[in-house]
Parts: C-alpha cells; sequence; structure tokens
C-alpha cells in the first residue's frame, strides 16, 4: 500500500468528518446565552486550531495504522476519534453540558492512552499528540466549568 496516500486519506478524513462535525453544529443563541468563564476563548480560534490538530490526528493514526496496525496505541487512537467526533453533536447539537463532559473526559483519557502506548514504539506520534492532549485537557477544563457556571 502506498503509505503517502494512507497519509493522504487519513488527513483528508479526520479533517473532512471534523470540518463537518463543526459546520453541522455551529455554537449558536443557546451557547452565546450560557455563563462562561473568564478564559473562554473567542468563538473564532476554535475553528483554526482544531483544523490543524486534525491534521496532526490524522498523521498519527496513519503513522500508527501503518506501522502499528494492532497495537493499543491504534484501538486507543479509533476509541479517541469516536469520542472525539460526539463531543460537539452532544454539547452543541443536543445541548448536552453534562454528557460532554463525560464524554470529554473520556477522550482526555484516550489521548493520554495514545500517547502511553506509542511512547515506546512510535516516538514521533507521542510528541505529535502533546498538543492535542494539553488542547483537550484545556477543553475540558472549558467545558467543566461552563457545566457548574449553568
Amino acid at each position: 500500500m502506498n503509505r503517502t496516500l494512507v497519509y493522504a486519506v487519513f488527513i483528508a478524513t479526520v479533517l473532512g468528518l471534523g470540518l463537518l462535525i463543526g459546520y453541522n453544529n455551529i455554537p449558536g443563541e443557546w451557547y452565546q446565552a450560557l455563563a462562561k468563564p473568564a478564559f473562554n476563548p473567542p468563538n473564532w480560534i476554535f475553528a483554526p486550531v482544531w483544523s490543524i490538530l486534525y491534521v496532526i490526528i490524522g498523521f498519527v493514526g496513519a503513522r500508527l495504522f501503518l506501522d502499528h496496525r494492532r497495537s493499543a496505541a491504534m484501538r486507543l487512537w479509533l476509541a479517541q476519534m469516536i469520542l472525539n467526533f460526539l463531543w460537539s453533536p452532544l454539547f452543541f447539537g443536543m445541548q448536552n453540558v453534562s454528557s460532554a463532559l463525560i464524554v470529554i473526559i473520556a477522550l482526555l483519557i484516550a489521548v493520554a492512552g495514545v500517547i502511553v502506548a506509542s511512547w515506546n514504539r512510535d516516538r514521533v506520534s507521542t510528541l505529535l499528540f502533546l498538543p492535542y492532549l494539553a488542547w483537550v485537557a484545556f477543553a475540558t477544563v472549558l467545558n467543566g466549568s461552563i457545566f457548574l457556571m449553568n
């Protein structure tokens, strides 16, 4: 299998699905009316940050698929993708802050799991997932704060 094609498919799929889910779950009046913490970033920051992260996530997914297909890291990568794509429909679509909080905590654990599981096998994937872990940790605190404030 052509490695370049695998990278292209993974990146395009993750980025495309992420953008599609984001487009179909745009923060609306409900979100604007919520009490938010002072550290809540402006809405415009989310799309570019997630776009960059989705490229990284796709790249890591391709690396794991090509070189460690049957590993715990690959299974955790798949789990975090499912959780990632579930969060926006729960939070913005269904306006279910508490369920979204449960999902994002599970996502945080899964992302950390990818990092731990890939540490000895693929240090590049581990290092590339660190900004993703930081962003999901921040998003978890943000989701938790919104839950507590509302």
